[in-house]
This record gives C-alpha cells, structure tokens and sequence, in this order.
C-alpha cells in the first residue's frame, strides 16, 4: 500500500500546483507538451474545434494524435493532418506541443517538429475561452502521452492515453489591458499583439486603439485616421503621416501599426520638473527596426492650451540603457509649435512619441539684461578681489591684523568664484557636458568656500566683540576650515557622481535658446546634493549673519556717531557684505515683486567683491583722517573705527 500511496499523494500534489498556478491569473496563452509514445504505423493528427468555452481534451493512441473541444469564440474547424510514420521518429516516440492564444483565437499544434494551424487568428477577442486547469486524465497504456507537461511544468511522468482540460469565459481585452500596465517594459505587447492579430484597419482595445495600415509595392505614403476613444472628440486625435520611405526596400507587402494612447500612465517615466502629456502615439513596423529615415514621419497632436512661458518638445521612449525604465528623449524629433494647442513632431524613427513640457526650472525674465549685469559685475568684482588681496597682504605685513587673513581668505574665494561664473557660458558651449563636470565642480568649490569664509567672518567678529579676553584661534585653523571643508564636500559630489554637468537656463522670451552654464545638473541626486549643501549653508549663513548685525547694532547704538548718516549706511552696509546676509535676498524670489528681488540679488552680489573693495578703502580713508586730526587720538576717534570694523579690533 505504501507505494501506491506514494504515488496518489504525488498525483494530488501535482493537481493541485497545477490547478492553483491555473487559478492566480489569467492565461494569455496555454501551452501543453508531452512525447507520443505511438507504434509502427502511419501517424495522423486529428481535429474537431468549435466554438464555446467547455473544455478541450488532448489524446493519444497508437496511430493517432487527437485534439477536440469547445474553446473558441469564432473558429469552427475539423479534419486530420498526416504527421508521418512512426519509422521517422525514434524509437516510436514523437515530441509534441498544443499551444492555444484565446486573445487571437489561435490554436496550432506542433509535432514531430511540423507546424500544423488549427485555428488561424481571428483579429482580437472581446470574450475568450482562458484559464484552463486540468481536469480528469486518462487511463494509463502502452501507448499515449508521457512526460506531459503544462507550461512547462511537470503534470505527470506516467503514459496517459489523454488529459483534458476546462476553461472559463472572461473579457479577454480588458485582461489584456490590465497586463499590459503592469510595468512599463510590457507596453509593446499591445503593438505586437495588434500585430499578430492579421487584422487590417482598425483595432479597438479598452487601452488602446490601433489602426493597422498593409504597405504595397506601390506605397507613396499614407495619412492615418486614428479612431477616437470614448468621450474623446475626434478632433483632438494626433493626426499621423506616414513617407513612402517608411516601406522597407526589398518587401513586396507590410503592415505598420499606428497606436493610440489616451492615458500616459502606461509610461511610468521618471522625467524631473516635466509633465508628459496624455496623448501618446507608437508606431512599429512589421518584422522591422526603423531608424534615420530619409523624410520624416509627422505626428501631428492637438492639446490642451500651453503657455509660452512654458517649453515643449516632441521625445520618443527610449528604453536601450534599462528595458525595465521609461526614458524620454528628443534625439531624432523636430517640434513645429503651430499654436498654443498644435504641436507637430517630425521624426526619423519609429517608437512610442509624445509632447514633454518643461515646467521646472520655470523660464526666467529679463534673462539677457540679467546676464550682462552679472557678467559686468563679475568682471569687477574679479579686478577688485586682486586690488584687495594686495592691499590686505601689504597691510597684513605693516600692522599684523588679527583679522587680515580672514579678509584675505574671503577675498580670494570671491576671486575664483567671479572668475569661474564670468566664463561658465563659454565654457558650457565650449567644452560640453565633460569640460563643465569639473568647471561646475570648481565654481561649486568656490561658492561653498566664499559662504565658509563669511561664516568665518561671522564667527570671528563674535569673538572680537562678545569673547573679548579670549584669544581668537590661529590664521592657519581658519585657512584649514575655509579652504579644506569645501573641498571635501566637493570630492564626496564627485566620487558619487551625476552631479556637475551643463545646466540649462531658459528665458521667457525665447525658451527654445536656453543659456548654459556649467554648474549642477537637475537630476533628483544633484538637486538633493544641492539642497543638502547650498541651500543649507545659505540659510545658516543668513540667520547667523543677521544675528551678529544685531550684536554689532548693540554695541554702536549709544554712540554719538551712530546719529551721522554716512557712518551709518557704510557700517551696516560694508558688515552686510562681509557677512553674506546679501545672499539672502534670494530666498524672496517670489511674488509680484520677483522681479525686483532678481535684479537686486543679482546687482548685490555680482558686484560683492567690488563693494568689499570699497568698504576697505573708505575705511582705510577714513582712519587716515581720523589719524591726521585732532580727533584721532581722542575716544571719539577712537569708537568711530570700532564701530566701523569692529571685528579688526586687537
């Protein structure tokens, strides 16, 4: 009894694999192999199909293959096919294969290495037959089916002489949908399928709707009309025009297959601060990779109102770095704006095509006066960092001021930081993405420095005006700090990589000529990377800068110098540029007056070495006055040059 117990529990174990893999999704295809064990006679395949969804059943016997049931939506066939004799295959065994697609309402058989179509497709099947699970087997002989399996799993090892099989009736297009948003890689069994379908015209799923077009030795080209889903109005379908290129040389006849997608969630695309539109169109061609045609194909979408303000592009779906993941590119597409609703996209390939809208980083106004401002100011400021350095070194040399090399440090900073800007423009239409990874990786370099030595500024003026009997520490620690931290910083962005590339800039006057500029890229690791590090650096830098302006205000308010104008405006003004609460300014770039605040922030800070220039020459003036007058060895005198660099005080 143990044997045959054995056995029963392996029969029960396999069923039920079989019956529960049956039963957790629908088949869109049923594929079932064994070996024929027949004898030494002539071997026929035998047919009887008709339409139904009852159940179907596969058997064996010594001379005949035979395949009936009741499974389809449309095919009613019967007959027999001559396979050979047994003396053609070894060993009186014969290796065969039912396959069965209910979406086409297909049914062939292959055996003994022979194709044999028992149901040709019938265009795509609103109900099908699917989801067979294995029901009774037959009784075991010397002759039937061994080693039958149901894709590709093992049913039973033993001879059978047939095995059946029962189905359930669905709406097979809308499985298919359903399968085909599963993930993005599967998008093109849609286009496949409607393929495979022999059907010609038009071609309706709950997806997609296809139009399928036969090309002709005579094929001058061809305008397709796509069908309109439901609820859409025919007027805004895309509009397609197919060359007489597109026919591949050397074909007498072929099919090309235009798809209509109302719904862009079947691409689920990673596109930064871009929105695809719904409307997306593919086009294939039978049996063909198409590519650098000669004229191109013109798609032709109708959308809602885009402002000018924002840019648009035709992209095509590219998916040959990662099958797995949509990448949306312009390579090969020329965009036509022919309104705020008409976008005409001219391609010289075949794919998936839509309209990208760039809506982040929104367009900026008055980018060329922007630019020209800035640039001056660069230019300047570079001049007036190089006068400074001299003038903080020599004087460095005949008073050893304490805070001479954190002038210094910061001077130099500003230098390499309005150099690298000046040219960044010319370096980014120069030298391309590869030139501008490590010029983006400077000019980051050089702006983390600059905030770093403001810092300093910061601190070391706090420790001159509140920790006064307290010795500040050494230049060389301050040297280490904001010239070293910086760069590590920098190195880490680089060793992770993806950071530093060429940066667009858009104008709103002209979004198709964007300036570019080296600096980070706009990918999610170098917008975190750039909030993690400017962002958060600014934003410490102000608070603390506006901080120590309110300890500064405290020490000078009570002083009789306080009333004079003059003094006044440079104290704060000159302590506000060495702090770096200027950058601050950035942070109110929203509103009706964004504007304002642009051009402010930009006149401010392009021009912060020059007025840094400045504010050691009037001081050094004015110390030289104070110094020739009798006022200069008063206490008066004395408070005037506190409050105006109270941070240089020994």
């Amino acid at each position: 009894m143990e044997p045959r117990l054995a056995d029963a529990l392996t029969l029960v174990v396999t069923l039920l694999a079989v019956l529960s893999s049956g039963s957790c999704e629908n088949d869109r295809d049923f594929k079932h192999c064994g070996t024929w064990l027949h004898g030494n006679k002539p071997l026929r395949l035998i047919y009887d199909i008709s339409p139904g969804c009852k159940d179907i059943s596969i058997s064996a016997n010594e001379t005949c293959l035979s395949v009936e049931g009741k499974i389809t939506a449309k095919c009613y066939q019967a007959g027999e096919f001559t396979v050979g004799k047994s003396g053609s295959s070894l060993g009186g065994q014969s290796h065969f294969c039912l396959y069965w697609e209910p979406l086409l309402d297909q049914l062939w058989v292959q055996v003994g290495g022979q194709n044999h179509t028992l149901c040709q497709p019938a265009g795509l099947q609103d109900l099908c037959c699917t989801d067979l699970s294995q029901g009774p087997n037959g009784a075991n002989g010397a002759y039937g089916i061994i080693n039958g399996t149901i894709k590709d799993d093992v049913a039973s090892y033993k001879t059978l002489m047939s095995y059946t099989f029962f189905g359930d009736l669905i709406n097979c297009k809308r499985e298919f949908c359903d399968e085909a948003n599963q993930g993005s890689n599967q998008i093109n069994m849609i286009e496949e399928t409607v393929m495979r379908s022999q059907a010609l015209g038009i071609v309706l799923l709950p997806c997609a709707q296809s139009t399928v077009v036969e090309m002709n030795e005579d094929f001058q080209g061809y305008n397709v009309t796509l069908p309109a889903p439901k609820g859409v109005l025919p007027e805004s379908i895309p509009s397609i025009q197919l060359p007489s290129c597109l026919k591949p040389a050397g074909r007498k006849t072929t099919k090309v297959v235009c798809t209509f997608f109302n719904n862009a969630s079947f691409f689920k695309g990673k596109h930064q601060d871009n929105e695809i539109l719904q409307d997306v169109v593919g086009i294939t061609v039978e049996n063909e990779v198409i590519t650098s045609l000669p004229e191109p194909v013109r798609i032709g979408f109708h959308h809602r109102a885009i402002p000018r303000t924002y840019s648009r592009k035709c992209v095509s779906w590219d998916t040959r770095k990662d099958p797995h993941s949509v990448n949306w590119k312009d390579d090969g597409c020329l965009t036509v704006e022919k309104g705020m609703e008409d976008t005409d996209c001219l391609c010289n390939h075949l794919t998936f095509f839509s309209i990208l809208v760039q809506l982040e980083p929104r367009p900026v106004h008055h980018l060329v006066a922007l630019t020209a401002i800035t640039s001056l100011g660069c230019a300047i400021s570079v001049i007036s960092c190089v006068v400074l350095i001299v003038f903080l070194s020599k004087k460095n040399r005949k008073a050893k001021e304490q805070s001479s090399p954190d002038h210094r440090g910061l001077a130099i900073s500003l230098f390499f930081l309005n150099l690298l800007f000046f040219f960044t423009g010319i370096l980014a239409n120069l030298g391309g993405d590869r030139l501008c990874q490590w010029v983006g990786a400077g000019l980051h370099y050089a702006l983390l420095s600059s905030f770093t030595w403001m810092g300093i500024e910061i601190f070391h003026t706090f420790w001159m005006v509140v920790m006064v009997f307290h010795p500040a520490p050494k230049p060389y620690v301050w040297y280490i700090i904001g010239f070293g931290l910086p760069a590590v910083l920098v190195f880490i962005l680089v060793a992770i990589g993806n950071i530093y590339g060429v940066r667009k800039v858009v104008p709103s006057d002209d979004i198709h000529n964007p300036y570019l500029m080296c600096w980070m890229k706009s990918t999610d690791s170098a917008i975190l990377a750039h909030y993690l590090t400017n962002v958060t650096m600014l934003a410490a830098l102000v608070v603390s800068g506006l901080t120590m302006l309110y300890l500064v205000y405290r020490q000078i308010r009570t002083r009789d110098e306080w009333r004079q104008n003059r003094v006044t405006f440079f104290s704060i003004w000159g302590l506000s540029c060495l702090f770096g609460t200027t950058w601050g300014i950035n942070f109110l770039d929203f509103g009706p007056l964004s504007d304002f605040f642009l051009f402010l922030f930009c006149i401010l800070n392009s021009f912060q070495g020059f007025f840094l220039m400045l504010r050691f020459y009037i001081l050094s003036w004015v110390r030289r006055q104070a110094s020739s007058s009798d006022l200069g060895t008063s206490s008066t005198g004395l408070t005037r040059q506190q409050m105006l660099q109270p941070q240089e005080k020994n």
